[in-house]
């Protein structure tokens, strides 16, 4: 049976086999999470995504962890470089995340609130969406543990709100 968490925290600290990076499709992390991603995790994370950038809007790529906890990190490219995310966008990232944690053998992954920060997506819009992705993923996959990790008890609250109503 999974194990889904949602704990207020650092998705950098995480100890699960992956974290979720709310990346651009570039693959450049600059900015926001993905800077603090590559900060903790080293400038290997950068230079493996420069490897393998850039990826199609929706998609997802996985990198080594470097110095964090993680073994890899998960890059979903929700938005364009400069740009906002978009539903269709979040939604196929997402999937993808779990896509590639499927296809490494992942057992545990860690994701935070993808394209809520710079990407201005809607916080609860973007729990609704995870969930549902959630829940079509688990018909199908044997992932041990999803975490979903949030910066403040604000989010950590509605997260579990929308959870529990749309999980029974």
């Amino acid at each position: 049976m999974i194990n889904i968490e949602v704990l207020k925290g650092d998705i950098t600290k995480q100890e699960t086999d992956a974290i979720v990076n709310a990346a651009n499709n570039e693959l450049l992390h600059g900015g926001g999470m993905s800077a603090s991603i590559v900060e903790a995790g080293g400038p290997e994370i950068q230079e493996q995504s420069n490897k393998i950038a850039p990826i199609p809007l929706g998609e997802a790529a996985i990198t080594e962890g470097g110095k964090l906890p993680a073994k890899y990190v998960i890059h979903a490219a929700s938005m364009s470089l400069g740009q906002l995310t978009e539903e269709s966008n979040l939604r196929n990232s997402i999937r993808n995340s779990l896509l590639r944690a499927k296809e490494s053998g992942l057992k545990s992954i860690a994701i935070p609130a993808i394209g809520t920060g710079v990407g201005q997506f809607p916080f609860e819009k973007f729990a609704e969406i995870a969930v549902e992705e959630i829940q079509n993923f688990l018909s199908q996959n044997e992932m041990e543990r999803i975490v979903f990790v949030f910066l403040d008890d604000d989010k950590v609250a509605k997260f579990k709100r929308i959870l529990e109503a749309k999980i029974k």
